[in-house]
């Protein structure tokens, strides 16, 4: 009955289903919604079975599954690149020194009334006047990945947010309409931002540009982008390399104070 020694827990098996829990939700969070949590999901049931079969004694079906994982790992880099590449970028940001910061990566951990710093209702009635008038916009805003590769290809400010200067920004006469401002905590530090662009052929045709920059920016960090459309004043909102929807403002308000804590 040895099969039966798992029963035996301790500290270190509890801290080892610990940790292998908070990596499998974090990989999950990175990929869901793109093609690739199909991917991850077949990864995952695979994986269970091969340890299945290791654990009842089949040795030759656990061997040709475990042959298959070894050689598979080299194609699961290339399949994954984007996602591993901003799993690396949260692992490796200086963020993690702040405290509020840190919690953003637990936020089942979170405190009762932690608020974010960034003035979201600001923000939201700038894009909701600058939809009255269709006038195209794109707000990036910096959460745990620094954006600092992007601020440089842009024109650096630090002006406090408020809605006359985001509306002044993204004028049609304006010279520094072009492009996206990049958001961090409560300030703008950039405008005329180049924004990568992504090029997932599933985006509907009548998403421009802007839209595509900003499904660009959020599959290589996870930066959140606001998008008023130019030709039809419609607002999107962008996260994790897709579209998150919304009702109203009030919920697109909520949906970013949850996002940014």
């Amino acid at each position: 009955m040895d099969f039966l020694n798992f029963i035996d827990f301790e500290i270190t098996d509890v801290l080892d289903i610990i940790l292998v829990a908070v990596l499998l939700y974090y990989i999950y969070k990175l990929v869901r919604g793109s093609v690739a949590i199909n991917i991850f999901l077949g990864i995952v049931i695979v994986w269970g079975f091969w340890k299945l079969t290791e654990l009842l004694g089949m040795e030759m079906i656990s061997s040709m599954v475990g042959a298959f994982m070894q050689v598979g790992l080299i194609a699961l880099i290339i399949v994954f690149q984007q996602e591993i590449r901003k799993f690396l970028l949260m692992i490796g940001s200086t963020n993690f020194a702040n405290k509020r910061n840190f919690l953003k990566h637990f936020k089942f951990l979170r405190q009762e009334g932690l608020t974010t710093s960034t003035n979201i209702d600001e923000i939201v009635n700038a894009c909701q006047k600058l939809s009255e008038t269709k006038t195209g916009a794109i707000l990036v805003i910096e959460r745990n990945n620094s954006l600092d590769f992007i601020k440089s290809t842009g024109d650096k400010m630090n002006i406090e947010i408020n809605q006359p200067i985001i509306e002044s920004i993204f004028y049609k006469n304006s010279t520094l309409h072009d492009g996206a401002a990049v958001i961090v905590n409560n300030y703008i530090v950039a405008t005329r931002v180049i924004l990568p662009v992504s090029n997932e052929r599933k985006i509907p045709l009548k998403y421009g540009l802007r839209h595509r920059a900003a499904l660009g920016i959020s599959e290589k960090t996870d930066a959140l982008s606001l998008v008023v459309s130019e030709e039809t004043g419609g607002i999107s909102y962008i996260k994790n390399g897709g579209f998150a929807h919304f009702k109203d403002l009030e919920e697109l308000k909520t949906m970013l104070e949850e996002d940014l804590i």
